[in-house]
């Protein structure tokens, strides 16, 4: 088997499993990474086989709720204590005491946790579109950040942020709306990057006044799916997951903002990150937005060596923009974390 083949296993300690992929030679410098919402580990396709064909031992999980992992029942069995948590026993697993760790939407605060609580299970982490102080510390800090020239205050009081006040306001509408049809709801939501969004508010602000993604009690519409983004494979794989799981565990991430603030400020070091950092910002992701906006600046505050990169990209940058995405994670691969690299 070549060592960029993608094998599937799972690790099971604690009555918690964790479904991953892994390509590389097992003796390889380990690099994991942890996919956000609503992905799964194939999220990470287009960066597994590179890495492993570097001689890097490259691991995606599927996050609790989501794909082949445990699925759990209530909201609260999805604070990021509890995610963190469940990537610590991923890594006594994999038999390592450290990792590189890669993170993108609600996998870069899993990330940023893993940083800021215990850093010594990373050797260094780069996250994909969700800065360092965003939303791994209360909503409360991303809201301080809105854009206020996009987002007046009176008619969007929460900015790009209004859809996560809908889904602790309407938990079971906005899962029943995503669940209607997972397939439209993957084509709907995966759509690259559009130059033509700047300046004007993210369709997420939207999302509270509409009662809903599409409206309320709406499924998602029948639109042709962006190939530029995932294949009719890839979106099925996507759906069929969904479809079997639902939408309730990946949408639970969104209603733990209070006790993830509470995690958040057991931060080691008052938070401050001393381990090299990556951030790839997206230029067009506009709810992320962190290239006009005030977003990222608490992370270059709190993060002590970091370098960042802006990839022309919407929000599903390692799957839109695989080739720069890949570049920029191993140039500062070579360049900073040389110690790590193969051979």
């Amino acid at each position: 088997m070549s060592i960029t083949s993608v094998g599937e296993h799972t690790y099971t300690a604690d009555g918690h499993t964790t479904f991953y992929l892994a390509a590389g030679p097992e003796d390889g410098p380990l690099i994991v990474f942890v996919h956000g919402w609503p992905e799964q580990a194939i999220s990470w396709r287009h960066q597994l086989p590179v890495l492993a064909g570097l001689g890097f031992r490259a691991v995606a999980p599927d996050m609790r709720g989501y794909g082949r992992s445990t699925i759990y029942e209530r909201n609260e069995d999805y604070a990021q204590e509890l995610v963190v948590a469940d990537m610590l026993r991923l890594l006594d697993g994999l038999g390592a005491e450290r990792a590189v760790w890669v993170g993108h939407d609600w996998g870069s605060p899993t990330v940023w946790g893993l940083a800021s609580h215990h850093p010594e299970s990373c050797i260094a982490v780069a996250n994909l579109c969700v800065p360092y102080l965003g939303l791994d510390n209360l909503l409360a800090g991303a809201l301080k950040q809105v854009d206020r020239t996009v987002y007046p205050e009176d008619e969007f009081p929460a900015g790009q942020w209004e859809y996560q006040l809908f889904y602790q306001e309407n938990f079971q509408a906005a899962v029943a709306g995503l669940d209607a049809n997972p397939y439209n709801t993957i084509k709907v939501l995966f759509r690259k990057g559009d130059p033509a969004g700047q300046g004007r508010p993210s369709r997420t602000a939207y999302v509270r006044k509409n009662g809903g993604w599409f409206g309320p009690g709406t499924a998602a519409p029948d639109v042709p799916r962006d190939g530029d983004v995932v294949s009719e494979d890839e979106a099925r794989a996507y759906a069929e997951a969904l479809a079997r799981n639902g939408f309730f565990g990946p949408c639970s991430y969104y209603m733990n903002h209070e006790a993830n603030g509470i995690h958040a400020a057991q931060a080691r070091n008052e938070g401050y990150l001393d381990l090299p950092v990556l951030f790839l910002h997206g230029r067009y992701d506009y709810t992320c937005e962190t290239v006009t906006s005030t977003l990222a600046e608490p992370m270059r505050a709190y993060c002590r060596d970091l370098d960042e990169r802006v990839i022309d990209s919407g929000h599903w940058m390692a799957q839109e923009r695989p080739a720069e995405v890949n570049a920029a994670l191993l140039h500062w691969l070579a360049t900073k974390v040389g110690s790590h690299w193969p051979g």
